[in-house]
């Protein structure tokens, strides 16, 4: 008999959330901590005790015994560093104690950790501070602590940091617009994200005899297999009775965590898989993605599967991204990417839709930067996901409502005089009937818009800071015109019309993928950065800097510690793998092909010496010979611009992209052809075949 989950009873069983604080916490410690929450306010440290004694009491009853300060440094992952509870008696024995300094603040070495410049590699000081607005969990015996990494200086080391900070700035900025239509209710604007999570799984037995998975998590070689994705037979077909057991493992280990996992299907690609989440606020969000990877790889292991989350683990089928859903609400409960029922409310939507609309044209490098590296780079761009070029995908009805505002034209009726926004009955915008365009980096989806263009394995922290701080800049702007306004009904028409008639280019409902949309593009005056070399360093731009530090989500050094991060880390990822290219053509490739070509000669001369043709073997044997000599003349040259590297950042990011990489296209060539000139039974390691129809 299967094992039954009561998906009620064990939701959040793990999780020190809000339910349990109510009941194992003293009335007045309870709400302290939600005036904490609410307000920003410092917490006392007689309350910080309270609580740590709280959790630790809960956290041993289900078996932990150590604490850890989890937070997410640069690197893109989490770490952690782990503490028992246990504290000597002096008799030779020990208690379990926690206290609230403990909680609040942790001391984790942060001399490995990169920092962009922030700190000297011989300053080992970081510091962690308890994020009162995420919940502690029990995993794996320990307690884990969500919170933020700094330095002794006090610069943020974390992508949680920053975030942080953005949902604060896009909040203050959208009550202000909300004051401004009459909202006294609303006290706090919440960002809501949804991340849809792509991944691959594949046999543990077959991932272990491929060295470029193992060392970079992508296939560098290998030969398309007779069948592909061409029969659009795996997309939402039936999961497969090993991988619907992980499936049903990870969902379960998920809720007990809290984590809101709601759908889960096959993809496009073969031994391609999706989850998504209900959405949450931005920062829970960030957490349970974060988790949700890395428990993916966990449970996958206890299946003998391995998760891949390479943005293209497998070449010539779809790779993995992972699109964000992002919108924003009221702590009352209203979506104010939802069109409204009267004409107020769809005025007060049109104002934060032109405000979206004009941050993303404006700052369309910025989140173009925030998803540039060296995975990604072999999704954008290509007829699998979205484009590298930034444009917005509205649908057919909202597009209509918007040019009849440009146009100076009704929407029902174009003969009728200019619609007065906020004032004439603007029909209830109806949820779109367009289809879903793919193409699209940036899509409205109904109340929500879809960041498309993220990779898999990356945190969802830095894109949502850029849509968070640009938001909040453009609804700062536009509540300094609106609040000073003598007629508000006359600026708010001005103002959205003047918006989006200045913004319209950004604006694209058609095939992102099509030759003239590039053509396009470049006419309207869009950005198209094909790879990250080009992308990153408009992070960096003065324009940008400017946006961040105004709105205090960055300091200066703080910003442009990211951009050396991001470029040091594309240089070290191409780096590593050409260097796995050279290994496997020299130690793999080479020895199996020349094996095979010796034993091919041997037969050649075999018949040769009692009269027989040998036209087949000849003809094989020459084109072996042939690639084979190729190849090591390619994986020559590849090792000697691999020792060419500039040292300077910049300089070695375009030589990384401009040399090295099409230097390791041009050595797969011959190399994915040696593998369908070989005999499979010398071959080296699992093909394509062997991996995706396993």
């Amino acid at each position: 008999m299967s094992h039954i989950i009561n998906v009620p009873e064990i939701f959040g069983t793990d999780v020190f959330n809000e339910a349990t604080m109510r009941e194992r916490l003293e009335s007045e410690t309870y709400h302290a901590w939600k005036q904490c929450i609410s307000t920003g306010s410092a917490l006392p440290l007689e309350v910080a005790n309270e609580i740590a004694e709280a959790m630790k009491v809960w956290a041993t009853e289900k078996g932990a015994t150590h604490y850890t300060h989890w937070f997410q440094p640069m690197t893109g992952i989490t770490a952690e560093k782990h503490d028992s509870f246990i504290a000597p008696t002096g008799d030779g024995r020990v208690i379990m104690e926690f206290s609230g300094s403990e909680l609040v603040r942790g001391e984790p070495d942060a001399s490995s950790f990169p920092s962009g410049g922030l700190r000297a590699t011989f300053e080992a000081r970081g510091y962690t501070a308890w994020d009162p607005t995420a919940f502690a969990f029990v995993k794996d015996g320990s307690l884990y602590i969500p919170t933020c990494f700094f330095s002794y200086t006090g610069e943020a080391l974390d992508k949680k940091t920053p975030l942080l900070r953005s949902l604060d700035e896009i909040s203050r900025e959208a009550v202000r617009i909300l004051r401004l239509f009459g909202d006294t209710e609303t006290q706090r604007v919440k960002v809501s994200v949804g991340p849809e999570q792509e991944y691959f799984l594949i046999p543990k037995s077959l991932y272990a005899q491929r060295l470029d998975l193992r060392l970079t998590g992508r296939t560098l070689f290998g030969a398309p297999a007779p069948k592909g994705q061409e029969l659009d037979d795996h997309y939402f077909g039936t999961i497969r009775t090993r991988v619907s057991s992980f499936m049903k493992d990870l969902d379960e280990q998920l809720w007990r965590l809290g984590i809101l996992s709601k759908t889960k299907h096959n993809e496009g690609a073969p031994c391609q898989h999706e989850l998504a989440p209900i959405y949450s606020d931005a920062g829970n969000a960030c957490d349970s993605n974060q988790l949700v990877m890395e428990i993916m790889k966990k449970c996958a292991a206890k299946h003998d599967l391995v998760c891949l989350l390479h943005e293209k683990p497998f070449a010539g089928v779809a790779g993995s991204g992972k699109h964000n859903n992002w919108s924003l609400c009221t702590d009352t409960g209203k979506n104010l990417f939802k069109p409204g029922k009267t004409p107020r409310q769809n005025a007060q939507f049109l104002v934060f839709l032109a405000a979206f609309i004009k941050g993303v044209d404006e700052y369309q490098d910025f989140l173009r930067s925030t998803v540039a590296h060296a995975g990604n780079d072999h999704r954008l761009g290509v007829t699998e996901a979205p484009p590298a070029i930034i444009s917005i995908f509205l649908g057919d009805e909202l597009t209509a409502v918007v040019e009849s505002i440009i146009n100076g034209t009704n929407y029902t009726d174009p003969k009728k005089s200019l619609m007065r926004i906020g004032v004439d009955v603007l029909p209830s915008i109806p949820k779109d009937t367009t289809d879903r365009n793919r193409t699209s980096p940036v899509a409205f989806t109904g109340n929500k818009f879809e960041f498309r263009m993220l990779g898999s394995s990356q945190s969802i922290a830095g894109p949502n800071i850029a849509l968070n701080t640009i938001m909040a800049e453009e609804l700062g702007k536009f509540a300094d015109i609106l609040e000073n306004a003598e007629n508000f009904d006359a600026a708010l028409q001005k103002l959205v019309c003047d918006t989006l008639t200045e913004h319209q280019r950004i604006i694209f409902n058609g095939n992102g993928y099509s030759d003239e949309w590039k053509e396009e593009a470049a006419r309207r005056g869009l950005s198209n950065h094909c790879n990250t070399a080009q992308a990153l360093p408009t992070y960096v731009s003065q324009k940008n800097i400017d946006l961040v530090t105004k709105r205090g989500i960055f300091t200066e050094s703080e910003f442009r510690a990211r951009y050396e991060i991001h470029m040091q880390s594309y240089k070290k990822v191409i780096a590593i793998e050409a260097r796995t290219c050279v290994d496997m053509v020299l130690h793999q490739i080479l020895p199996a092909a020349v094996h095979y070509s010796r034993d091919l000669a041997k037969s050649v001369i075999d018949k040769k010496a009692v009269g027989v043709t040998c036209k087949a073997e000849q003809s094989l044997l020459d084109r072996l010979s042939a690639a084979c000599d190729r190849v090591y003349d390619k994986c020559q040259a590849l090792s000697d611009k691999l020792a060419a590297i500039p040292e300077q950042t910049e300089a070695a990011v375009n030589y990384m992209s401009d040399t090295i990489v099409p230097a390791m296209e041009t050595l797969r060539e011959d190399a994915d052809l040696l593998e369908q000139l070989t005999d499979k039974t010398y071959w080296p390691y699992p093909t394509y075949s062997d991996l995706l129809f396993y």
